[in-house]
C-alpha cells in the first residue's frame, strides 16, 4: 500500500553524514527542506548536492524546498544571556540601542520601524509567545513595556505583535540574495516567509524567474494579514504552508486548529498544494517515540487533506532523525486508512478553465464507478495529476514524465507517484505495452488490473491532456 501524504524533512547537522541522509530518504522522505535562516550558502549547496547524488543512487526523485528567512523581527543580544523578566517589571525595547548591550531592563531590536508600528495598549509577544509584554509608552525609538507574563529570555528571540500589523516587507536583501542562489541550485520549491498579500508572491516569483529559476512558490501563512488575504494569496501561489509557530502567536492558539483546517480546505478547493508544519513531533528531538498528542496532531493534518507534513528540528538537529521519519510515515498510513470524503460531489457544478481539469474530473468520476487499480497520467508539467489529486487520492496516481524537474516537483502532490518515462521516440502503437511493462517492472500492477490512462494528442505540450482511456493490463 502506498503512503499518500508526503513527508518533508529539514536538513541540518544531524543529517550531514551521507549514510544518515541515505537512511532518511529510504525511510520515506519525499522532499527535503533547506532552511536559509541558518548557515551559509556553501553548507546549503553541499546538502542539496548530496540529496541529488543519493536520490539518484536510490532511483528516487526527491524534491528540494528552499525556505527563505524573511523579515523575522528579533531582539538583539544581552551582555549576559539569558536574563529573566519578572511579571510586573518594566522592560524597554530600543531599536537604537547597541546590539550587544541588553540587560534585564532593556534590549536592542533589529527592526528600526517597530516603534512606528506599535501603540499604547498593544501586546507584544517574545520567543514564540512564551513572554508577554504590554506597551505603556512609545518615546522615539524606545518602546516602554509592562511585563504581563515573564520568564527566561535569550539572545535574538523573535517579536510578534498580537493581531499582526507589523509593516516589515516579506522579502529582505538577504532573501533576494538567497533567491539567486536557489535559482542557481535549481530548487523545486521556494517558500516565502511572512507573506502579507499576493504582491509578495508575485515579487518572489519574478525575482526567481529573473535569476533563471523555474521552481514553484510556497506561501507561508504565518501573519494575521495573510489570513485576511488568504484566498487572494492562494490564487497567486502554487502551494501554502500552515506555519503554525508565528501564526499561532499572532492569531492566538485557541483558533489555530480551525484555521489550519480552513487553510488546507481552501487550498484544495482552489487546486493548490498544502503543507502543515511546526512542532509536529518535536518531542522526538530527544525521544525515540512521539507523544500521543503529536500522533493525533499529525493524523489530524492527514485527515484534513494536507499534501505534506513537515519535520523541522526533529530531523535537522534531533537525536533520532531517521526514526522521526519512520514514525511520521507510520502515523500517516494509519490516518489514511480512514478514508477522507471525496470532493467529487462538491465539484459537480464547477466550471473548468482548462481541458486537463475536465479530463481529471472525468477520470475521477469514472473511477468512482469502476474497480480501478491505478491512474496513469502521461504528463509534461504534472498539472493533470495535480487536478486529479485535488479530487481524490485513495487510488494511486502515477505521473509518467520525461522531465526530472517535474518528477521532483510532483513528489509533493498527495497521492501522486513520479515515474520516469520518455515517450519521445516511442511509436504510438507500442505506447500501452511500454506502460504496462514499466508498471509490471515496478511491481505496481498485475496482469488483468484495470487502469485509467490520460494523455494529450500533442506530445511535449504542457497542459495538453485531452483524452482518457480505460485499459486492462496485459503482459504482451
Amino acid at each position: 500500500m502506498h503512503r499518500r501524504t508526503k513527508i518533508i524533512a529539514t536538513l541540518g547537522p544531524a543529517t550531514d553524514d551521507p549514510e544518515v541522509l541515505e537512511k532518511l530518504l529510504v525511510a520515506g522522505t519525499d522532499l527535503v527542506r533547506i532552511n536559509f535562516s541558518h548557515g551559509e550558502w556553501a553548507e546549503h549547496k553541499k546538502r542539496i548536492d548530496n540529496v541529488r547524488k543519493i536520490s539518484a543512487k536510490l532511483g528516487r526523485y526527491v524534491g528540494i524546498l528552499g525556505d527563505l528567512q524573511g523579515p523575522k523581527i528579533r531582539i538583539r543580544r544581552f551582555v549576559e544571556s539569558p536574563i529573566v523578566l519578572d511579571e510586573g517589571q518594566q522592560f524597554v525595547l530600543d531599536s537604537l540601542m547597541a546590539g550587544d548591550a541588553g540587560t534585564k531592563e532593556s534590549v536592542g531590536v533589529a527592526y528600526e520601524g517597530l516603534s512606528d508600528d506599535v501603540e499604547v495598549g498593544d501586546t507584544l509577544l517574545l520567543d514564540d509567545g512564551h513572554l508577554n509584554l504590554k506597551v505603556e509608552a512609545v518615546e522615539g525609538s524606545r518602546i516602554i513595556c509592562h511585563v504581563v507574563a515573564g520568564g527566561e529570555l535569550g539572545n535574538q528571540k523573535g517579536i510578534n505583535r498580537h493581531g499582526g500589523g507589523l509593516s516589515a516587507p516579506a522579502l529582505t536583501d538577504k532573501d533576494r540574495e538567497d533567491i539567486c542562489h536557489a535559482a542557481e541550485a535549481e530548487v523545486d520549491w521556494l517558500a516565502v516567509s511572512f507573506v502579507r498579500n499576493p504582491e509578495d508572491i508575485h515579487e518572489a516569483r519574478q525575482l526567481l524567474r529573473d535569476a533563471g529559476g523555474a521552481g514553484h512558490i510556497v506561501a507561508k501563512i504565518e501573519r494575521s494579514e495573510a489570513v485576511n488575504n488568504l484566498e487572494a494569496i492562494i490564487d497567486a501561489t502554487d502551494a501554502v504552508m500552515v506555519a503554525r509557530g508565528d501564526l499561532g502567536v499572532e492569531t492566538g492558539y485557541a483558533g489555530l486548529t480551525g484555521l489550519q483546517k480552513k487553510i488546507i480546505r481552501a487550498a484544495r478547493h482552489r487546486h493548490k498544494v498544502s503543507i502543515t508544519a511546526t512542532q509536529m513531533m518535536e518531542s522526538m528531538i530527544h525521544s525515540k517515540i512521539p507523544t500521543r498528542a503529536e500522533v493525533s496532531d499529525v493524523a489530524n493534518a492527514v485527515m484534513d487533506g494536507t499534501d505534506g507534513v513537515m519535520l523541522s528540528a526533529e530531523t535537522a538537529v534531533g537525536e533520532y532523525p531517521v526514526r522521526a521519519i519512520e514514525t511520521m510515515a507510520e502515523v500517516c498510513v494509519g490516518a489514511e486508512a480512514y478514508r477522507l470524503t471525496s470532493s467529487l460531489m462538491r465539484r459537480q457544478d464547477e466550471h473548468f478553465e482548462f481541458v486537463d481539469q475536465a479530463i481529471a474530473m472525468a477520470v475521477m468520476h469514472t473511477a468512482n464507478h469502476m474497480d480501478v487499480h491505478a491512474i496513469i497520467a502521461l504528463t509534461e508539467s504534472g498539472s493533470t495529476a495535480l487536478w486529479m489529486s485535488r479530487i481524490r487520492t485513495d487510488i494511486p496516481i502515477f505521473a509518467f514524465t520525461r522531465h526530472e524537474a517535474t518528477l521532483r516537483r510532483i513528489s509533493l502532490y498527495r497521492g501522486v507517484h513520479p515515474v520516469l518515462f520518455d515517450v519521445t521516440d516511442l511509436h504510438p502503437e507500442s505506447l500501452y505495452s511500454e506502460i504496462f511493462t514499466r508498471l509490471l517492472e515496478l511491481g505496481e500492477a498485475e496482469e488483468g488490473d484495470l487502469l485509467i490512462f490520460t494523455k494529450g494528442d500533442m506530445r511535449g505540450v504542457t497542459g495538453g491532456t485531452n483524452a482518457m482511456t480505460i485499459l486492462r493490463v496485459t503482459s504482451q
